[in-house]
């Protein structure tokens, strides 16, 4: 065998050596890597595509963590739960705390009180908490009336120094159709802060996809079908958005046979009742698909347009 073939086979092999290689390393840079932990009453799952990627999902459930310290309602000692137990005082709360009821407060006020996040007295009379043995029966129109006294988001005060007061006997604050649109936002602002290209970040029902698949495609995402909760009812192909769903189907107690959805009109104190079952907004900010997901259930296709001109989210209603 002379020195050239030699050479040419010694070429074909580093050649192929370099191939097998390099569809090795594509291979294990875009295996899925996952990390999931239980917060905020909902099961977190974070996906990254690339090895060195995976250092990170530590950090993103830390954030979950601190950000249940900050904004659960029913966690002693976070910022929401000694605003709503400081019997009318004025209490120091973190900057994104604040920020969080300001933004909160600004859709409050855009939709009239028809979305309030001080509807938490109404939440518990229902039976809508941790403490699902509570009751055992729907509530009285007289609970449900004197639950709606309490519900007034003009007796949130923000004062400087980012203090909070609540006026009003009873009135609390559940921050429950926003917060967790803004933990996605911030998880991902900080997988991208780390240079992530490819992820998913699902809350339950609010997912975020950070750029597209390793392969460059886009994230392929499924709407359930509320009347049918196992099947899907439409399919979603997004790049680098936020895809949140507020539905009537996951979210209910169940009273003499009879079960009532989560999402409460403000004005009747009963469950929305206007025929739309579930509403999935596609958008760039989480925080705004989360907020507009509820608020377009309660006020149905028709009463949502106008808001949603505003935003210029895609929507879709079922």
């Amino acid at each position: 065998m002379n020195i050239k073939k030699i050479v040419r086979i010694v070429i074909i092999v580093i050649l192929m050596a370099i191939i097998i290689a390099i569809a090795f390393l594509m291979g294990k840079r875009s295996k899925p890597i996952s990390g999931d932990g239980y917060y905020f009453d909902t099961y977190v799952n974070l996906t990254v595509y690339n090895q060195k990627d995976a250092k990170y999902l530590d950090e993103c459930l830390k954030m979950c963590e601190r950000y249940e310290k900050l904004l659960s309602r029913t966690l002693e000692g976070s910022d929401i739960w000694n605003v709503n137990n400081a019997g009318g005082e004025a209490v120091r709360v973190d900057q994104e705390t604040y920020y969080l009821i300001e933004r909160a407060l600004e859709f409050c006020e855009e939709t009239d009180g028809a979305v309030d996040l001080t509807v938490a007295p109404l939440v518990d009379a229902w039976g809508f908490n941790h403490n699902k043995d509570a009751r055992t029966s729907k509530p009285s129109d007289e609970e449900i009336n004197e639950a709606l006294d309490k519900v007034n988001y003009k007796n949130v005060i923000l004062l400087d120094n980012n203090m909070i007061k609540l006026e009003g006997e009873g009135t609390k604050i559940d921050l429950g159709f926003i917060a967790k649109g803004y933990i996605a936002d911030k998880l991902k602002e900080y997988l991208v802060s780390k240079n992530v290209k490819s992820a998913i970040i699902s809350l339950g029902g609010n997912i975020i996809v950070i750029g597209n698949k390793p392969d460059g495609s886009e994230y392929n995402i499924g709407i359930k079908d509320p009347g049918n909760y196992g099947d899907i009812i439409q399919s979603l192909k997004v790049s680098n958005k936020s895809v949140v769903t507020s539905g009537t189907y996951e979210r209910y107690v169940e009273y003499s046979g009879v079960k009532y959805h989560h999402i409460l009109d403000t004005k009747t104190g009963y469950p929305v009742d206007n025929g739309v079952q579930s509403v999935t907004i596609v958008s760039d900010s989480s925080l705004e698909g989360d907020a507009l997901s509820t608020i377009c259930l309660i006020l149905g296709e028709e009463g949502a347009e106008e808001i949603l001109n505003k935003y210029y989210s895609e929507s879709y209603f079922y």
